[in-house]
């Protein structure tokens, strides 16, 4: 009837319902549609395109820096407290915190992507952690593959090249066995099978190292440690399973020896090192620990 046709929302709103989500639709088509133009125009009207979009950028960029610098959260000098602090607000700074107003639109809402911003405490924390992880050589030779893995010929005409004998010294532990040779099987549809378990990297016994001289940087002390495994080494993940230990290699080191606690009372079974000799020129491993 003509009296529910005036009572609907469509009559008095005149616009349909779905109307924000077609607005929505269209601004993000239009992206697609420029980039179309774009790339047909030339010349003359080509250059006006560029220049309109060029201001376009600009004013976008400037809008952005507007709304970060809203929701910075910079150093208040006033707010800083003069004189003696307590303990726990010596990690705190006079904070100036301003929020952010987004336009609310009738037809959709409009929010700009922004990075997400940290507090101080958790920038300081970062700082923190990073100081206290920094190790002694951080930069290093590259080694190439080439120079860790020794190609190995097998095959009864020497033509089999899949074996590598690695060439640098090698952490191995101690409950490790290794894969079985490389074997053939019979199969019950009568083929013979490629084989899918041998060991194909092999690490000579006279590589192997399980201890390590690991000097404490405050104590001036150098022990000879145990080593647990090989946390970390620079040039290749590869190269960290299989255990190799070269430059710059981070190892973990048993430490129970020194006596480590806790600030909870537990004693420190591992830490790590690193190490900052070549072993497969001195025969051993020196590290300094990391701290």
């Amino acid at each position: 009837t003509k009296t529910q046709q005036q009572n609907s929302p469509t009559k008095k709103l005149m616009m349909s319902l779905d109307l924000c989500v077609y607005v929505i639709k269209k601004e993000r088509r239009q992206f697609k549609k420029d980039a179309k133009l774009a790339r047909k125009l030339h010349g003359r009207r080509a250059k006006q395109l560029t220049k309109k979009r060029y201001k376009q950028k600009i004013e976008l960029k400037k809008q952005i820096n507007a709304h970060q610098e809203k929701e910075d959260k910079h150093k208040n000098e006033q707010a800083t407290p003069e004189g003696a602090v307590p303990a726990y607000l010596l990690d705190r700074e006079g904070v100036s915190r301003s929020k952010v107003k987004f336009v609310c639109c009738f037809f959709f809402f409009y929010k700009k992507k922004r990075d997400q911003v940290l507090s101080n405490t958790i920038k300081q924390k970062r700082k923190e952690k990073a100081g206290k992880w920094d190790v002694p050589i951080s930069k290093m030779r590259a080694v190439p593959e080439a120079e860790i893995f020794k190609v190995l010929r097998s095959g009864k005409r020497q033509k089999k090249t899949w074996k590598r004998m690695i060439t640098k010294m090698c952490f191995v532990p101690p409950h490790f066995t290794r894969k079985p040779p490389k074997v053939y099987f019979f199969c019950c549809c009568c083929c013979w099978l490629p084989p899918f378990l041998f060991e194909r990297f092999i690490r000579p016994a006279a590589l192997r190292a399980k201890r390590a001289h690991v000097t404490h940087p405050e104590l001036k002390t150098t022990f000879c440690l145990d080593i647990i495994g090989v946390k970390k080494n620079p040039h290749s993940p590869l190269f960290t399973s299989l255990g190799v230990i070269t430059k710059g290699s981070i190892i973990e080191v048993n430490v129970s020896e020194l006596g480590l606690v806790t600030p909870g009372g537990k004693v420190v079974w591992g830490k790590y090192a690193q190490v900052t000799n070549n072993p497969e020129l001195d025969g051993c491993i020196n590290a300094v620990l990391l701290v």
